[in-house]
């Protein structure tokens, strides 16, 4: 009996070092709707570091804009409204100017190799511009271009004169180099603005495209790999140094490069199979651009590497040697354009 009792005590004091870690219940939040791809990523993510913590943290997904406004999702992160959240940095022009190298047009061919391109390109410069969060990844979508409601732009100068939503702040500044004139909104309020005549089009991505009902008030599609969106998560720093360092070791493996690329992946199939879908609906015309159309393009793009690059700089960066960078590791992850 003495034996038994022994042994029972000693077992009782080899408990995991697991179970000596406090938990934690993550509130993640994002602004697309719940069936949008980013919310089963975001549950994945949130399965991933349960696991890799032995159960001590935990999370719950908040879809559709529930605990703020889609620009505020930074400023949720660093303040504690939410835990993680999910961030579009072009939606606050000046604010993130590093990351905005990933918005050039004609930059990024793919959505998976971009996403990991970019974001271990990122990771240095991150410390530094998202520094009152815990930057967790970098990720974008398929590339994406034009849908208009009444025009067909085929050339830069269509845009002239046109009111469009841009994706972000270097899809803005194109639109107004271009004579045309910018509407700000979140992708939720797209449909309405279009529908109500405030826009006239969007740069926008093809699957997302039809989730939003876009599809329903535009008819003529441009398809050409025309720009990316960057997109990060972020985490409340105060929440991750809090944690164990096991359980951090949890949120890091999960905060990795070949993170950015699930996402991006996953994103990025559901962004191109809205091609054919658009392509199917009656009364839209989707349209390639010819080569000579491209490098018209292209030209008429040029100038916004030099405003990245005022900003960059401003921020601290050599925008020469990071733009060198972005495009060795996209090439180094086979999602460099041509």
């Amino acid at each position: 009996m003495r034996k038994a009792c022994l042994a029972l005590l000693l077992a009782a004091s080899v408990t995991p070092a697991f179970a000596q870690d406090k938990t934690f219940d993550l509130k993640v939040s994002h602004w697309v709707p719940a069936s949008h791809p980013l919310q089963k990523s975001l549950e994945d993510w949130v399965a991933a570091v349960n696991k890799d913590s032995g159960g001590t943290i935990t999370g719950k997904v908040f879809p559709a804009q529930q605990l703020g406004k889609a620009f505020d999702h930074y400023d949720m992160a660093r303040d504690g409204i939410a835990d993680v959240t999910y961030v579009n940095p072009g939606y606050q022009p000046g604010r993130f100017p590093i990351i905005g190298a990933g918005e050039l047009p004609f930059l990024i061919s793919d959505a998976k190799g971009g996403s990991m391109g970019l974001d271990a390109w990122y990771r240095k410069y991150a410390e530094k511009e998202m520094k009152d969060v815990k930057y967790c990844l970098a990720f974008v979508h398929s590339p994406s271009s034009f849908h208009a409601r009444t025009k067909k732009i085929v050339m830069p100068e269509d845009v002239k004169g046109m009111k469009i939503r841009p994706a972000h702040a270097t899809m803005a500044n194109f639109v107004t180099a271009l004579g045309g004139t910018n509407v700000q909104s979140s992708a939720p309020e797209v449909r309405d603005i279009i529908e109500r005549g405030v826009a006239d089009g969007v740069t926008f991505p093809w699957g997302s495209l039809v989730l939003f009902g876009i599809d329903k008030v535009t008819k003529y599609h441009m398809e050409a790999p025309l720009y990316t969106t960057t997109f990060v998560f972020v985490m409340n720093k105060d929440k991750y140094d809090a944690m164990s360092d096991k359980q951090k070791a949890a949120i890091d493996k999960n905060c990795s490069t070949e993170m950015a690329g699930v996402v991006g992946e996953h994103w990025g199939k559901f962004e191109d199979a809205g091609v054919d879908k658009v392509r199917a609906e009656e009364g839209h015309e989707v349209y390639k651009l010819t080569p000579d159309q491209t490098a018209a393009w292209k030209k008429a793009a040029e100038p916004l590497v030099k405003t990245w690059g005022d900003g960059a700089k401003k921020a601290g960066a050599d925008p020469d040697a990071a733009l060198a960078d972005l495009k060795a590791s996209l090439k180094k992850y086979n999602a460099l354009a041509e």
